[in-house]
């Protein structure tokens, strides 16, 4: 177990850990598969849940809106692409697992509380899918289509039943279960730009987890296992810095990721219910949001 901690968090290959321990490449590659995997299958469902029950919802919500004055905001999401040592041999691999900044990845997507813990985490798409199609294809966003997700914490604003929300930047569909920003570029009414700055401030934290988790576990700055390994790995590494988290381990220097610019994504035919109850809302929670601060 050492061995594997070592070997993801400080991101050494199988050959210079097996000159280290006097094992074969083949023994520590094995070995870390094992590990990463229990840690990936069986301890996921511990460390890693959706908030729905009240005492945690609660506390959630509660904490997102002291640190952005925006009622029932449970969570942030954000993709990120996890680059790979070797590009994958097979036809179009190249193609297929570059990225929106020119290298081979897989794409990472988590959903953080304001604690910077992980509620949930995806690794199902190569590193050249967008955001939202990935989203789109995540356990998450079925459930949340479906009505699978019951978080019982509804309140109202201005005629609205606002049940919790998560929220994204603009490569994220707008739906009445995720908020994104009204403009990228601060080009909306005065309600509108201010509740985009205190959404993106909500949104800050999943910035912070990702660049918390990547600077703990450097396995993930050039991952260095088989593409095969690869999801398990990372959904391992998501578990440890959960554990890490709620034990307030000491945080490390944050891994910078690149700007980002993508554009405004578009909504889907089956998705437009859901969006024009969630545009409605958003206006809702914006104009609530600029009478209460302006009247201070």
């Amino acid at each position: 177990m050492a061995m594997v901690l070592a070997r993801l968090a400080h991101g050494y290959s199988a050959k210079t850990l097996a000159s280290r321990y006097s094992l074969e490449p083949y023994l520590i590659s094995k070995i870390t598969n094992m590990v990463t995997r229990l840690l990936a299958t069986k301890l996921y469902p511990e460390f890693i849940k959706i908030p729905v029950s009240k005492r945690r919802l609660i506390e959630t919500t509660q904490a997102f809106e002291e640190l952005t004055s925006l009622p029932n905001m449970c969570g942030a999401i954000d993709g990120s692409p996890i680059k790979l040592h070797r590009i994958p041999s097979y036809q179009n691999g190249a193609n297929l697992y570059k990225c929106r900044y020119g290298f081979p990845s897989v794409l990472l997507q988590v959903v953080a509380d304001h604690k910077k813990v992980f509620w949930d985490v995806c690794v199902k798409a190569s590193g050249a899918t967008d955001d939202a199609t990935h989203f789109r294809d995540s356990l998450l966003y079925n459930r949340l289509v479906s009505g699978d997700v019951v978080w019982d914490k509804a309140i109202n604003i201005r005629g609205h039943h606002v049940r919790p929300y998560i929220v994204g930047d603009w490569c994220y569909p707008l739906l009445s279960f995720l908020m994104t920003p009204f403009s990228p570029n601060g080009s909306g009414t005065p309600a509108q730009n201010l509740f985009d700055g205190m959404l993106m401030k909500g949104r800050s934290v999943v910035v912070e987890a990702i660049g918390l988790l990547k600077g703990r576990w450097k396995i993930l700055q050039d991952l260095n296992v088989g593409l095969n390994h690869a999801p398990q790995t990372i959904v391992a590494c998501c578990v440890l810095h959960n554990l890490c988290q709620v034990a307030r381990e000491p945080e490390p220097e944050i891994w910078k990721e690149p700007d980002e610019n993508g554009s405004p994504t578009r909504v889907l035919e089956n998705e437009k219910s859901f969006h024009y109850f969630g545009d409605s809302l958003r206006q809702a929670l914006a104009d609530d949001l600029h009478q209460r601060l302006s009247s201070r």
